[in-house]
């Protein structure tokens, strides 16, 4: 995955609809976007996103989003392949109202060790060399996991299926599938979690993202398919679904653990482990 730019203010909307309304909205967007190029020629016009989220032992920036704070965030480890060479993005990602303000660096898979030590990344970890903005973005997310105390808690994965303007990056249309989360307390980026719980089941999330004005045929889109504005926070949700005892405290991981006393994955979950599964081989 290619696109590490620290990413600026924008406008996010989202709704949760059945799989074949998704499609209707789909063929609606072809009409205005391009489907973006990490879709194409892919199962689905989908690619694969892992998201290691990092709380502390209390998952206090779980309870912010439960809470409704103003000024809410979440700290996360995003990568997009099963190589260990490939890129790892450490992400803020705050939300101010219906703003979302992200700043994000990347690093080599390498260094992800060393800065969840608590060192700041040298230059040689960077994936951009002499990129201010970026380096300037892994030392605030370390200084606000130290403040936090924050450490890998759940790891939530999904097919993302995006449409984007063909003009500039200023308007997305995204489709989530499969949603999953997993405890995960380890520091190893896994691409298939421990026992994921579906968290959205069959349905789909679909997000808003824009820049500037809101396009009117977009608003009609949301008038004509009678969209209702919600949460959809995956993380948070996951949790709640899931149950937070799962999810506090802290302990290291350095092999591939299963709960006993858990009951096996069911048909549903066992299908879409296997389709993460296959998008992230």
């Amino acid at each position: 995955m290619a696109s590490h730019q620290l990413q600026m203010q924008r406008w996010e909307l989202k709704y949760i609809v059945p799989g074949h309304t998704a499609q209707a909205i789909r063929q609606y967007c072809s009409s205005y976007l391009d489907l973006d190029d990490f879709g194409r020629g892919k199962p689905h016009n989908s690619y694969p996103i892992n998201s290691l989220y990092l709380d502390s032992d209390g998952l206090t920036l779980y309870w912010h989003t439960i809470n409704g704070n103003k000024n809410r965030f979440k700290l996360r480890l995003r990568f997009y392949e099963n190589d260990p060479e490939s890129a790892v993005f450490f992400e803020i990602k705050r939300r101010v109202n219906d703003a979302i303000l992200k700043q994000r660096g990347g690093v080599r898979r390498k260094a992800v060790d060393y800065i969840l030590d608590g060192h700041l990344p040298k230059p040689e970890h960077l994936l951009k060399h002499g990129n201010a903005k970026e380096h300037v973005a892994l030392q605030r997310f370390c200084a606000m996991m130290k403040f936090y105390q924050a450490k890998p808690k759940a790891l939530v994965q999904y097919l993302r299926e995006a449409w984007v303007s063909p003009h500039d990056n200023s308007l997305r249309v995204t489709f989530d599938r499969n949603v999953t989360i997993a405890p995960e307390k380890s520091r190893r980026l896994v691409p298939v979690a421990n026992k994921p719980k579906i968290v959205f089941g069959d349905e789909v999330i679909v997000e808003l993202k824009f820049t500037g004005r809101f396009p009117e045929w977009l608003r009609e889109m949301v008038r004509v398919f009678g969209l209702t504005r919600t949460t959809a926070a995956k993380y948070a949700d996951g949790i709640a679904l899931v149950g937070e005892g799962r999810f506090l405290g802290s302990f290291r991981v350095t092999s591939r653990q299963v709960d006993e006393d858990e009951p096996d994955d069911s048909e549903a979950e066992q299908e879409h482990t296997q389709v993460i599964t296959k998008a992230n081989a």
